[in-house]
């Protein structure tokens, strides 16, 4: 063989040796990826899991720390009702609402007169229960905040008036404004002899906040899906398309006739 012929297969043997070593490297740098691509697919389980542990059980107001305090006056199972009218009166409306709802202003606007009107004669109750529909589906804190404002206004024996108040003044439905206490505080002033410093410290402290909490438990408990649920004497009346102000009023009237 000659000189020349030698030198070339050796080469070649060199050449190839250095071919193996680079695949040998790049293996090991494949198997390197992989490995850590499979920690990282773990570590990003793990936090989805912890993610997930972290918001079991989580439930709209469950930031709401303290006991539960009812309002001044407040009626049924837990304390959950604000009643208006006389408690004599042959006829009960239930009526669930979130100060953030649209609908629920848009049946306060269109039913109030009436309501007022048959409060007012002792021929109806109300029994207002608040809930924080709005803060769940849409985020923040207004629906909760306003809610443990009007819970204060019962303690200081305005809540029907401060009711009326929060209605006419809602914010859009994904302006979170009644979140700020100087909202709520604010709006007081619309009530005479409500914005005091018990009423402001009640707003500010949140001293209901886990009634109201309660009042939103006891809401998803009873199946119901939207607010406001309206129910005369426990048949629900909102879902009735023939519902108006003039039909509530004479089944209300007939009620009374009933005595």
């Amino acid at each position: 063989m000659s000189e020349k012929n030698r030198e070339g297969k050796r080469t070649a043997r060199e050449r190839l040796a250095v071919e193996r070593e680079k695949q040998k490297a790049a293996d090991k740098r494949r198997r390197a990826l992989i490995v850590g691509a499979g920690v990282v697919c773990v570590l990003g389980l793990a936090a989805v899991i912890g993610v997930i542990a972290a918001n079991a059980g989580k439930d709209e107001g469950s930031d709401s720390a303290g006991p539960v305090v009812a309002p001044s006056g407040a009626q049924g199972k837990n304390g959950l009702a604000i009643p208006v009218g006389k408690e004599s009166a042959p006829s009960t409306l239930t009526v669930w609402e979130d100060f953030r709802c649209p609908a629920c202003k848009a049946f306060e606007s269109a039913y109030r007169p009436t309501l007022h009107e048959l409060t007012a004669a002792g021929k109806l109750k109300i029994e207002y229960r608040l809930v924080t529909l709005i803060d769940g589906n849409l985020g923040g804190t207004g629906s909760r905040t306003a809610a443990n404002a009007a819970a204060c206004a019962q303690d200081a024996g305005k809540f029907p008036a401060y009711h009326d108040v929060l209605y006419d003044n809602q914010p859009t439905e994904t302006d979170d404004a009644y979140a700020k206490d100087a909202k709520l505080i604010a709006l007081a002033g619309k009530v005479g002899g409500l914005d005091t410093a018990a009423f402001r410290t009640c707003v500010q402290d949140g001293t209901h906040n886990s009634w109201v909490a309660r009042s939103q438990q006891a809401f998803r408990s009873g199946g119901f899906s939207g607010t406001p649920t309206v129910l005369l004497n426990g048949k629900n009346i909102y879902q009735d398309r023939t519902m108006t102000p003039a039909k509530l009023k004479q089944l209300v009237q007939e009620a009374a006739a009933k005595g």
